[in-house]
């Protein structure tokens, strides 16, 4: 069995256990499509609300494939922030 990040993480909470199991087929697919789409973005970078901006997915859905690009080495912190929908400063993620 894989283990994080190759495969989602979860609190050891029976829903959350649930919620990973059933997004661990597509989380291959959704980390290389936000791989891609950092990558795209250059050294603009995207936060993770653009991120999910910009595939046209949920922001809860697609925030966590940066966590786990990160633990992987593919992309990192481009040491600027951004505002995010609540206002709030947000990492501005870039391709390694």
């Amino acid at each position: 069995m894989n283990i994080y990040p190759d495969a989602p993480g979860h609190r050891n909470v029976d829903t959350s256990i649930a919620a990973a199991e059933a997004l661990a087929p597509k989380l291959g697919r959704l980390q290389r499509m936000a791989e891609q789409a950092i990558r795209d973005a250059g050294l603009k970078g995207l936060t993770a609300d653009e991120l999910a901006a910009r595939l046209e997915m949920d922001r809860w859905s697609i925030q966590p494939r940066t966590s786990e690009l990160k633990r992987k080495g593919l992309i990192r912190d481009r040491g600027i922030r951004r505002p995010n929908a609540t206002g709030k400063q947000a990492i501005v993620w870039i391709a390694k």
